[in-house]
């Protein structure tokens, strides 16, 4: 084989070489980017599943706790009220002082207890978190605690109405109810701050108190608190982030993905 030949097949043979383990390795890439993409597309399909089993729950809880309000209100509510009138007009038609004195005493325990009664059929029935906005909601709790004294909280929000699924405004109102319970518990803070901000791609929840801090890595009580307010983030597909230091206070920030 003269020289030429010889070189013109190692040529060859480098370039067949060279394209096989060209395509070899793009073969590898593209079986794990595949294997990537399907484990990221079973993670999608799990958080799915996860948010529809829990809106499932959600529905199942409301629809049954109105029932429940639906039940006291119409039959021992209306049971209740019966046996007020009755205890009326006994203490009408008995003419003994000292009886009248016991069943005014009946008559006033039942009425107690069916005032009671209406404010749990009304709590029961309450189908706020449906019909409300999240900022109404945010604002409504924000006037829980303030009411109670117990430190000032400040909300703020620059828009008017935030577009959220009955899920989210679920989530993100346990989410502040679970911070305020534990600044108010653990911090001893005097202020917290709430901000809700619509970025284009996501909604940010913003919650600040300044109290005593904590050690993050070392959160004993509110470890369960923050690992409540962790899982219920990544049920709506949302980022965690919480700094805290000893004496300077807890920042808790949550962006959830805008579906708008």
């Amino acid at each position: 084989m003269e020289q030429k030949d010889l070189v013109l097949l190692i040529i060859f043979i480098s370039i067949f070489l060279v394209i096989f383990i060209g395509g070899s390795i793009l073969y590898v890439l593209q079986s794990r980017n595949k294997k990537i993409e399907n484990i990221k597309e079973k993670e999608k399909l799990q958080i799915m599943h996860k948010q529809e089993l829990l809106t499932t729950q959600l529905e199942m809880q409301t629809q049954t706790m109105q029932h429940i309000g639906r039940e006291i209100h119409d039959n021992v509510g209306q049971k209740l009220t019966l046996a007020s009138l009755y205890t009326q007009q006994l203490a009408y038609e008995n003419k003994a002082p000292h009886i009248n004195d016991k069943i005014e005493n009946i008559g006033n325990i039942i009425n107690d207890s069916l005032a009671e009664l209406r404010q749990l059929s009304k709590t029961l029935t309450d189908d706020t978190i449906n019909n409300a906005s999240i900022i109404e909601l945010l604002q409504n709790e924000c006037e829980k605690i303030n009411y109670l004294k117990k430190c000032t909280v400040h909300f703020k929000t620059s828009q008017q109405k935030i577009a959220c699924t009955y899920l989210v405004k679920s989530i993100l109102l346990r989410i502040v109810q679970e911070f305020f319970q534990n600044s108010i518990k653990h911090a001893a803070c005097k202020n917290i701050q709430v901000s809700l901000i619509n970025n284009e791609d996501f909604i940010e929840l913003i919650l600040q108190d300044d109290g005593k801090g904590f050690d993050t890595k070392n959160a004993n009580g509110k470890g369960i608190g923050l690992s409540n307010i962790k899982k219920r983030t990544e049920l709506i597909n949302g980022n965690f982030a919480l700094q805290s230091e000893l004496g300077k206070g807890t920042n808790l920030t949550i962006e959830i993905p805008n579906d708008k």
